[in-house]
């Protein structure tokens, strides 16, 4: 061992020139040995020209340990004779042309952080991982990584991602990422989405779909978890649906997540508010006002969604007001009689619909300030309204549960 191992043999070197006093100075320490027992028996099998069995699960305790024990051309000249070039070739041609392989590698860096860091394996690894994501299914690279898909998806699964041409379904991979600790799923997120090849903004989003809903529920603390998805989450709309978005939002309420994330979301929401339902919107709050929901967050995806609507289409409340001061009820009715579906974007009316429905439920709060309820009233644009029935409705829903009779001058 001491002719392919240079740590050993400066090791005995050093004790060889040291006065001779006890039996225990004589003892070699390998202290922060990487790898343990395993990876140093292999190394050692190799020594003694024992052929030894490499595979993803060992390779990287072994590539680390023989790096410890100092295997490298400085003892042994020639890829062929030493330890540490014969792993990186193994490593290159065969671990980093296998998915599934590639992934079970990452896995056991989170034995050795350090080490697999220092040495390259972790990154490497995930630049392997995202290749494979990005690889078309008719280059080389993708067929041999298809090869090692992990072989606890079905073979129709695997059919399906590779139909089209291209990598068009993210299930397979998403499913295999989601096994991973968060660290290394969201260096490997960022990787794939650097790339910039054939990855998708939807399929981005469907692969965060399925990691949160693996981990959310799962953890005790999921705060990092529910931050890192968000600053992964793709900034092109509708990449991530609606209600999972908004399904985030509930989450974020309870736990103890920054405000800039929670901003994040619901500006991600907002720009595609039409596709909400009333009970995704009913986002639970747990603050001292002591109000059920979360009326101020569904205030602000409003702002935002009135936002994207350029101002010659919206419709503005300058004429209604006017008339109303000058109490001229023919004349709102003239105004909105001459408004058709083409003045202003059907989805606001959509939207528009989705609000008054929703003040309708949160009204039956009996903690929902008079300032909330009318903020939220009035962010929709009222000629965008075709009918004020659900508004009214909303409004004597409030003020039967609250027993008041406050003036609703907005309306």
């Amino acid at each position: 061992m001491l002719s392919k191992c240079l740590r050993l043999k400066n090791l005995v070197s050093s004790q060889s020139q040291e006065p001779e006093t006890s039996q225990d100075q004589k003892v070699i320490q390998l202290v922060d040995f990487p790898g343990e027992t395993e990876a140093f028996e292999l190394c050692a099998k190799f020594c003694y020209g024992i052929t030894i069995t490499l595979s993803a699960h060992n390779v990287v305790a072994v590539r680390c340990a023989a790096e410890y024990l100092g295997m490298t051309e400085e003892v042994e000249p020639g890829e062929t004779e030493n330890l540490v070039q014969r792993l990186e070739h193994f490593l290159t041609s065969c671990v980093f042309k296998s998915w599934r392989d590639s992934l079970v590698a990452l896995q056991t860096t989170k034995a050795l952080p350090s080490w697999s860091e220092d040495l390259g394996i972790t990154s490497r690894c995930i630049e392997a991982i995202a290749n494979g994501v990005n690889a078309s299914p008719g280059d080389d690279f993708a067929n041999v990584m298809e090869t090692g898909l992990s072989r606890n998806r079905s073979r129709r699964r695997r059919d399906e991602s590779l139909c089209n041409g291209k990598a068009e379904n993210s299930r397979w991979w998403g499913e295999d990422l989601a096994d991973l600790d968060l660290d290394l799923y969201q260096r490997t997120m960022v990787a794939i989405k650097s790339s910039n090849r054939n990855v998708s903004p939807r399929l981005i989003g469907n692969a965060l779909r399925i990691y949160a809903s693996k981990w959310l529920p799962s953890i005790e603390e999921c705060s990092p978890v529910l931050e890192s998805v968000i600053s992964l989450l793709p900034t092109q709309r509708s990449a991530v649906p609606c209600s999972f978005l908004l399904q985030l939002l509930k989450t974020v309420n309870v736990m103890n997540v920054s405000p800039t994330s929670k901003m994040e979301l619901a500006v991600k929401a907002g720009n595609q508010l039409d596709k909400a339902t009333v009970s995704e919107l009913l986002i639970p709050l747990s603050d001292k006002s002591g109000m059920l929901y979360d009326v101020d967050v569904v205030t602000m995806m409003v702002k935002q969604f009135l936002s994207q609507i350029s101002p010659e289409r919206r419709p503005t409340m300058t004429q209604h007001r006017r008339s109303r001061s000058e109490e001229n009820m023919e004349e709102i009715q003239e105004i909105r009689g001459s408004l058709s579906s083409s003045s202003f974007p059907p989805l606001l009316v959509k939207v528009a619909k989705l609000v008054d429905s929703y003040l309708q439920e949160v009204a039956r709060d009996v903690n929902l300030t008079v300032s909330n309820f009318v903020e939220l009233a009035e962010s929709i644009p009222e000629l965008s309204r075709i009918s004020h029935d659900d508004l009214y409705k909303a409004i004597d829903i409030y003020l039967q549960v609250n027993d008041v009779t406050t003036r609703f001058t907005v309306f």
